[in-house]
């Protein structure tokens, strides 16, 4: 009876460095998204009303009209899931987080280069979609959620129903379209809710990923595993 108990024992053991192994990231992996100070650059803690305003989202209707040419010019372009309008002749253009003179400029000048002598472009928002963010990633509930003008980056993590058990709460990062490019930072939100970091706001196209604790889940799986092996009869 001993040696069996022994040979469970050991079994028990095997599994749980096997779980370790799988669980525990390597050392040296770290996250490469600007932290501390460098975040609040890419992420501030109020967004500009400008930015809020004029920066165009996904799921916005554009009227977009090129001068002399009606195939080209109409007032229903949507700007799809990833932040691109297909436009007829140069196809794919980068919309999202740019503002209406921006993608202006850009489509003269793809239009320019090959297809038509000095174009005249314009570009304006006819309909707004509404602003959504998105919580992935270690959250109860991960889903797709609407922000207004008091949400942050708290409130957006407790409308997803707060982090789960295997969540590490100094990975949670943010990503937002700047200027035509995806940008991310990386917040604490330990510090954050202890006052010591301030909770930066979230806008619509934003996306929050919450991230995965390596050594939580490790014992989470050891809870779920052990009593497979009556591990806790083993060790009383």
């Amino acid at each position: 009876m001993i040696r069996r108990r022994l040979c469970d024992l050991s079994m028990a053991l095997c599994v749980v460095t096997a779980l370790g192994a799988v669980a525990v990231p390597a050392a040296g992996r770290d996250n490469p998204l600007p932290s501390g100070a460098a975040a609040y650059d890419i992420i501030p803690v109020k967004a500009m009303d400008e930015l809020v305003a004029q920066r165009i989202r996904t799921g916005d209707k554009l009227a977009i009209s090129v001068f002399g040419e009606s195939e080209l010019s109409r007032t229903d372009y949507i700007v799809d899931s990833t932040g691109f309008v297909q436009f007829p002749l140069i196809g794919q253009v980068i919309a999202a987080g740019v503002s209406p003179e921006e993608l202006r400029a850009e489509i003269a000048r793809r239009l320019g280069t090959r297809f038509i002598r000095d174009p005249q472009v314009s570009v304006s928002i006819t309909e707004r979609a509404r602003a959504r963010f998105a919580v992935e990633g270690q959250v109860a509930d991960p889903g797709v959620y609407e922000a207004d003008a008091t949400t942050t980056l708290l409130a957006a993590i407790a409308q997803a129903g707060s982090p789960n058990r295997v969540a590490k709460n100094s990975e949670v990062m943010v990503f937002r379209m700047v200027n035509g490019r995806r940008m991310g930072a990386r917040f604490d939100i330990d510090q954050i809710r202890s006052g010591r970091a301030d909770d930066p706001q979230i806008i619509g196209g934003d996306t929050v990923v919450v991230g995965y604790s390596g050594s939580k889940g490790f014992w989470r799986d050891v809870r779920e595993t052990a009593p497979l092996l009556n591990l806790f009869y083993l060790v009383r």
